[in-house]
């Protein structure tokens, strides 16, 4: 046990230093760049800080909007409450929703202090409350997360469908790998030489290959990825679930599009730049690190750059969004949860319900 608890330490603390050092990386580029401008109009760098440019920025915020900001976050988190307990019910429980909700809330809490966490205190703390095998709970988170890769994956999508033009004019514009690689065509050509020498590679090794553990456990993960979203066919009523689905990732959206009003350069922002900077900062969440500490920071700034907001600019609005969802939303509400589920829960006995025929369940 001491030595489990060693190795989640020393986790979180490999975490957090990736964090803050992407977050260091980032705050030194801008202040170089804040000092630069700082020059052009005659300010004295004793004048020009970038860290008090920020905190200015924090108490000028309109924090009507960050308030819209955790109602979003909640409904969001009653949709996937609902919709996780709709996976539940087929196997003969019936959990609370308010249990469901807060045991979510407490899953986004507890992975700030240690990277995907959160789902195994999310499927231990419902377990717990709800006399639910914890096996059976984590199989259900299982497949709400392979929901969640599949709806990322349409969201990222749809904004390159839309912003396809401008992206790729702001990649010419800033990632030059022509000049770096050659011509495209020197480009194309070792591409296509790579992927040949992998191909072959496998070719070769296919016997070898098909024996490893890690493609056997490639095999598993993609089974349970078909399998998971099979289950949906077995609800009641499917296109409850999808709706669910669809109303937790737009209210995801709007967390990001409505956090633009609460900050004056980004106020005039259009909501495709909303879904563009929601989706970089969404992978800058997925990548491990505390609550996307750092590589949130870098992806939504970068993402606001493409509309023409100042990388100071973009720097203090990715803090303003940042700590105000992760404190506002994940802390505070997380440290309510932790406290109200013991309390409401005090004289509750959780009933086994019935589990549902198969000619209920089948689509």
């Amino acid at each position: 046990m001491l030595k489990k608890r060693l190795i989640n330490f020393l986790k979180f603390l490999a975490f957090l230093g990736i964090g803050l050092g992407i977050l260091y990386l980032v705050y030194r580029q801008q202040s170089a760049a804040f000092q630069e401008e700082c020059a052009l109009k005659g300010i004295s760098p004793e004048n020009c800080s970038l860290i008090a440019k920020v905190a200015n920025d924090f108490q000028e915020a309109n924090y009507f909007w960050i308030l819209l900001v955790l109602l979003a976050f909640l409904v969001s988190n009653i949709s996937r409450a609902i919709r996780w307990n709709m996976l539940i019910r087929p196997m003969g429980f019936s959990p609370r929703l308010v249990n469901s909700f807060l045991a979510t809330i407490l899953g986004y809490f507890a992975n700030l202090g240690l990277p995907r966490m959160g789902e195994i205190v999310r499927g231990a703390t419902l377990s717990q409350y709800e006399k639910i095998p914890v096996e059976k709970v984590m199989g259900t988170i299982v497949v709400d997360r392979i929901f969640d890769v599949i709806s990322i994956l349409l969201v990222t999508s749809l904004a390159f469908l839309l912003e396809y033009d401008k992206i790729m004019a702001f990649v010419r514009e800033n990632v030059s790998l022509g000049e770096r690689l050659g011509n495209t065509s020197n480009l194309l050509l070792l591409l296509g030489a790579f992927g040949l020498a992998v191909l072959a590679f496998f070719f070769l090794l296919r016997k070898q290959i098909a024996r490893s553990r890690i493609y056997q456990r490639v095999i598993e993960i993609t089974k349970g990825f078909l399998q998971g979203i099979k289950t949906v066919r077995r609800l009641n009523r499917p296109w409850l679930f999808l709706v669910h689905s669809v109303n937790i990732w737009f209210m995801y959206y709007l967390m990001t599009y409505l956090c633009f009003f609460a900050f004056e350069p980004t106020a005039g922002l259009s909501m495709l730049a909303g879904l563009v900077v929601f989706v970089f900062g969404g992978w800058g969440i997925v990548i491990p690190s505390p609550g996307g500490m750092g590589t949130y920071h870098f992806l939504a700034q970068t993402a606001l750059s493409i509309y023409g907001v100042s990388g100071d600019d973009g720097f203090s609005w990715a803090n303003i969004a940042f700590f105000s969802i992760q404190l506002g939303c994940n802390v505070l509400v997380g440290i309510l949860a932790l406290v109200l589920l013991p309390v409401i829960n005090r004289h509750y006995d959780p009933i086994e319900a019935a589990p549902q025929p198969e000619e209920q369940v089948a689509a």
